[in-house]
This record gives C-alpha cells, structure tokens and sequence, in this order.
C-alpha cells in the first residue's frame, strides 16, 4: 500500500475513535438535560383580583365655593398688602445716591481692621488695592447692604434681597476680619 492510503486509513481510524468516545459522553449529558427539565417547575404567583371601584358622591357642595368672589377678594387684599410692604423696603433705597462701595460685590471685600475715631467705632475695608473707612450707616455690596454694627472683628449689614417668589426680603450678613491675608 502507498504510504497516502495508510495515513488515510490511520487518519479514519482516528477520527471513528474519537466520535465514538465522545458521544456517549454526550447522549450522557442529553439525559441529564432532560431529566432537569423535566423536574423544573417554574414558580408563577397568581395575580390578585382587581379591586372594584365603588363611586363617591360629592359632599363638597354644602361647604364654602372656592372660587367665590369673597374669597378671591380676600387673597388679592392680603398680596397687595405684602406687595406694598415689601415695595416699601426697596423703594427708600431706590431713592439715594449710591455709595463708592456698592459697586463692588461684598466677597470681594475684606475687614483688614478697626479703629475708633473720635468714640465711632471705623472699619478698614480692602477692596482690590484701595482701603476705605466705612461707618455705621454707610452702605457695601451690591444688595443695598447697610452697615448697622461695627466690631473689632466684624462688620454686621442689613442687606436687602429677593427671595424665590420675588419678594424683597431683609436679610443680615457679616463681613469678617481677614487677619493676616494680603
């Protein structure tokens, strides 16, 4: 025989070999899968009956109408007496002239220190490369801040505001004393 026939024959012979090795491993794995299949049992809870709608008369007929006029009146008199009092924060502040200091934002202001002129009480303020004197009743920042109160260590301001709803709030801030920054 040629040597290509023997290395055919050999190569059949091989390949018989291993499918026969293989597939009883196989049919052995089929009827596991089977066997594992067959003892599944998937777990489904049963849905709950729905629960029935039982319709409500309305009863809120008998009480007060919320769209009466009385009462539309009532809350138009209550804003507009807000509205004016919070008008009359602003308006006063409206009508002055404006300080150096109020151009500038109150962060980048800084207390470098205090001093007491003649019994009233002077804070030294930083602002960039320029020191001012500043009194109770001056103004700093842009939020109409009046300086109410001078300390060694701070300066306290009633500032003037807008909160969410738009509305002129007063609120009160300090402006601390930077010791030892330049």
């Amino acid at each position: 025989m040629s040597h290509k026939l023997r290395s055919g024959w050999l190569l059949l012979a091989c390949t018989l070999a291993l499918a026969a090795c293989s597939n009883s491993d196989d049919d052995e794995l089929r009827s596991w899968m089977a066997q594992e299949r067959a003892n599944a049992r998937p777990r489904i809870t049963p849905l709950e009956e729905p629960k029935t709608f039982s319709p409500q008369a309305y009863l809120g007929s008998e009480g007060m109408d919320p769209f009466s006029l009385l009462k539309l009146t009532q809350v138009w008199r209550r804003e507009t007496q807000q509205a004016n009092a919070n008008a009359s924060l602003i308006a006063t502040e409206l009508n002055r002239r404006k300080e150096p200091l109020e151009a500038e934002p109150l962060d980048a202001m800084a207390m470098v220190g205090s001093l007491d002129k003649k019994g009233t009480p002077t804070a030294l303020v930083r602002v960039g490369a320029l020191l001012y004197q500043v009194r109770v009743g001056n103004y700093l920042g842009q939020n109409y801040g009046k300086v109410t109160r001078i300390t060694e260590t701070s300066i306290q301001l009633r500032e003037i505001v807008q909160d969410g709803g738009g509305d002129w709030v007063e609120r009160t801030s300090t402006l601390e004393l930077q010791e030892g920054r330049k």
